[in-house]
């Protein structure tokens, strides 16, 4: 193994790694987009079936074209927002998207009018691939604004909702933090010390937080003008496009509805109980009378001190996978291969982690901080799944196929975590080595459903407050969170006094034009556990089903692919399946006990 195997190689994304040549095809996506513009801008509306079908095909052979560029410069800024080169490149990026994005406003415009007018379009079998597409053009049309007005937003956008955004980023990823361990101070980015909240030793745990949280709360007032100016964005431009609830953007984006998601928060109020005997239990576990929320992701006692090497990770990993699908196995496996994952903790990196599709490559490339722990091996499963979601989405699909609403865009990746949790229970020889495991997975579980459920409270309360002329400072945005978090938690864990500031970290609530990016999150947690009931039932039989819906894209809805499997999603009776699966990884907790 060499020391750049943890470092992605971006090179493959464009025809020469030379950013004067990235600028220039910057430029060129631009030009391009322009002549795209006059070619149709005007006539969309008299179009008929295979007109309409030849703009739409046109449409993603320039996304396929000119996709590299834009990638390019976005995850080398991502990887290291303090290089010159990097930031060049993605200010150069930012404009030219603004550019294509006011360029190419025309196109949903004209198509809604068209099918506004002659809605039966959108049943005709020359459009057949594009048929959900078009669908999801239908629905936007009552929220549609002119092209003037819809390019004046984006304008607006760049350096306004978008800024304050990249601001909450940037500050972020060139923080450092001081912490004294074994006597020596040491400056720590954000991407490290955050490994620290999975520290054996609990006094380094609540240190960790202490020192990231009160440090971040001393910026409250940058974090709550951030989240004030986006938030309140969003309630002006909802009252603009019509949207009748703050929430109905995120409907239409994620391609379900109200009573869906109804449905599923629902359900996890009628079920906090579960999450708080696990809570519980894992302070009994770890001889607490209770857990402090430094404990919350806290390893068991007795868990092995392992740093899985990246080698380890990537051998795990893989073979879970290929026991799933040797074909699956096998793209994961390709991933490291041609150092597709940037895991290498750095400063200036980004927080967090993520994957990017790779639509022309028929891939995809991951960025994560990679400390060795067992919950990064999770992480990179996790990435990893999304990845196998791209390998099969983009050679079943064009990418207008393949603009994935997030609740389905998180169920590859959900699934690969219980795949990789499989394994390591398959590897397990002690009792103590299962419930290690069996922890982690419930600690995830209950992070991702029931503590982003009091962040999509928190998102709802912030607009509520809005609407009634209250004013959001930091300290009222603190309040709020807490009474959210209450919801969930209830008395389960106690709280350290810098935690109040947790919202101002989570970039999911600065994320412009894309409100309650936080639900998805949930539906996919239940979804999957839902589906990995089903696996266990039918074995191998499952394997297609499951590649039949990630290769789909988001050429059917939601709705539709769950139905395919015999799901119905607007139930509560559906989702409290994904809870009986939760509950019964907990039940084999408590058993090992």
């Amino acid at each position: 193994m060499t020391e750049a195997d943890d470092v992605w190689d971006l090179s493959q994304l464009v025809e020469f790694n030379d950013p004067g040549y990235v600028e220039e095809r910057l430029s060129a996506a631009v030009a391009a987009a322009e002549e795209f513009r006059n070619k149709h801008r005007g006539c969309v509306a008299g179009y008929g079936p295979a007109e309409v079908l030849s703009l739409l095909e046109e449409a993603d052979e320039f996304s396929l074209e000119y996709e590299g560029p834009f990638m390019y410069s976005s995850l080398a800024y991502s990887a290291d927002m303090t290089d010159e080169v990097a930031k060049r490149l993605n200010d150069r990026r930012r404009n030219a998207s603004m550019l294509v994005g006011q360029a190419l406003a025309f196109m949903d415009l004209e198509l809604g009018q068209l099918i506004a007018e002659k809605p039966d379009i959108v049943n005709d079998s020359v459009l057949s691939e594009y048929k959900h597409k078009l669908e999801r053009v239908q629905r936007r049309v009552p929220h549609m604004l002119s092209e003037a007005e819809e390019q004046l937003a984006i304008l607006k956008d760049k350096n306004g909702i978008k800024a304050w955004s990249q601001l909450q980023s940037d500050w972020l990823a060139t923080r450092t933090f001081e912490i004294v361990l074994d006597g020596e101070k040491k400056q720590m980015p954000y991407g490290e010390i955050i490994g620290l909240y999975e520290h054996p030793d609990r006094e380094i745990r609540k240190l960790a937080h202490q020192v990231v949280f009160s440090g971040l709360g001393e910026d409250k007032l940058l974090w709550a003008t951030a989240v004030r100016s986006i938030s309140e964005d969003h309630l002006r431009m909802s009252k603009t496009r019509n949207w009748p609830t703050p929430m109905t953007q995120s409907f239409i984006s994620n391609d379900v509805d109200a009573e869906t998601i109804a449905a599923l928060l629902t359900t996890i109020e009628n079920n906090v109980e579960a999450f708080r005997k696990y809570l519980r239990l894992k302070a009994k576990v770890l001889g607490l009378e209770k857990l402090g929320n430094w404990d919350e992701v806290a390893p068991l006692p007795f868990s092995p001190d392992r740093k899985y090497s990246w080698s380890d990770s990537r051998s795990i990993i893989v073979q879970a996978y290929t026991d799933f699908d040797e074909e699956s196995g096998k793209w994961m496996d390709e991933m490291y291969e041609r150092r597709h994952i940037d895991g290498e903790v750095r400063p200036g990196k980004t927080s967090g982690a993520f994957c990017s599709t790779w639509n022309s490559g028929k891939s995809a490339y991951i960025l994560q901080s990679y400390n060795g722990v067992l919950g990064d091996v999770y992480t990179q499963a996790h990435e990893l799944g999304h990845a196998l979601h791209a390998y099969l989405g983009t050679r079943a699909q064009k990418p207008s196929n393949y603009e994935i609403g997030s609740c389905i865009a998180e169920t590859g990746s959900i699934f690969g975590e219980l795949l990789l949790t499989e394994k390591l229970l398959g590897q397990a020889s002690t009792r103590e080595e299962k419930l290690v495991v069996l922890a982690t997975i419930l600690d995830q579980f209950g992070q991702a459903a029931f503590q982003v459920s009091a962040r999509v409270f928190f998102e709802t309360s912030i607009y509520e407050q809005m609407e009634k002329g209250n004013f959001l400072d930091g300290e009222k945005l603190s309040d709020l969170w807490i009474e959210a978090r209450n919801r969930i938690y209830g008395d389960a864990i106690d709280w350290m006094s810098e935690m109040r500031y947790w919202w101002t970290m989570k970039l999911h609530f600065y994320i412009p034009n894309y409100r309650y990016y936080n639900y998805p999150y949930v539906y996919a947690q239940l979804f999957v556990y839902a589906m990995y009931r089903l696996y266990k039932e039918q074995g191998k039989e499952f394997v297609p089903k499951l590649k039949k819906l990630l290769a789909a894209g988001s050429s059917k809805s939601p709705r539709e692919l769950a139905a395919e499997i015999g799901f119905d999603i607007a139930t509560v009776d559906f989702w409290q399946k994904g809870i009986d699966q939760y509950v019964e990884f907990i039940e084999m907790f408590e058993k090992a006990l």
